[in-house]
């Protein structure tokens, strides 16, 4: 089993990263639903939308959104929260689910990157041509690898509803690797994530390979420019 599908799988993942900061999340969406100035009619997929709390806000908003993810439990808990205009479902990003549908597709909080063959990564942004109306808009929003690598805490141990979570990190092949060991119940977990060090012009080749046109770079959730070096993301901005 790869290890995304493994590991977002389990509680404990959803345990390690209970205290993600939501208002920041929200803050960046209306930013950039400002910036897009998508119409309120706009049909938007959230892919690889975990539990959904992009999703759930942006119907809050008003839009028609769909959610896709591959971890059935997290789908799971966000059907919680369906409605008319709130859907989710359990699905690979690699596959096209509902072509030529939406005005906008959100790839968010670096939930890309996880494939070892580049073809998958390929068969993303494909998929994601597809399954976008003409004049679509993709929002990926990375990392900033290069900043990520400059600043890597090589072991870290975190605390979290009183399981004592070690990190590991390291970069090799070509990935960011962060090893996570545990122990719960008097049983020992051991969990890894794998990330891609993907830069600009990684993005800029792929996504012309597909047809897109790339229309803006930003470098944090406030939408200032890009800085290689000082910004934390790496968020673009594709027009079909």
């Amino acid at each position: 089993m790869d290890w995304f599908a493994e590991w977002f799988n389990t509680p404990y993942y959803h345990i390690l990263y209970k205290n993600r900061d939501n208002n920041e999340a929200q803050e960046f969406i209306t930013n950039l639903l400002k910036y897009l100035s998508l119409s309120g009619k706009s049909k938007i997929l959230d892919l690889a939308c975990g539990k959904g709390r992009h999703s759930i806000f942006l119907n809050q908003l008003g839009y028609d959104v769909t959610g896709v993810d591959l971890a059935p439990e997290s789908i799971e808990y966000a059907k919680k929260h369906e409605n008319e205009h709130l859907k989710f479902f359990v699905g690979d990003m690699r596959k096209p689910n509902f072509p030529h549908s939406f005005n906008a597709i959100f790839n968010l909080f670096t939930s890309f990157g996880y494939f070892s063959n580049d073809e998958d990564n390929l068969k993303v942004y494909q998929a994601i041509y597809e399954q976008l109306l003409d004049k679509g808009i993709f929002v990926m929003d990375f990392m900033n690898v290069s900043l990520a690598i400059d600043n890597l805490v090589e072991n870290e141990d975190k605390e979290v509803d009183g399981i004592l979570f070690h990190l590991h990190r390291k970069i090799e092949d070509g990935f960011i690797i962060k090893d996570i060991n545990f122990q719960d119940k008097d049983k020992n977990f051991y969990f890894q994530e794998r990330v891609r060090t993907f830069h600009l012009n990684y993005f800029e080749n792929i996504g012309k390979k597909v047809g897109f046109s790339l229309k803006n770079i930003f470098g944090d959730y406030d939408l200032h420019e890009f800085n290689v070096k000082t910004s934390p993301r790496l968020i673009l901005i594709f027009e079909k």
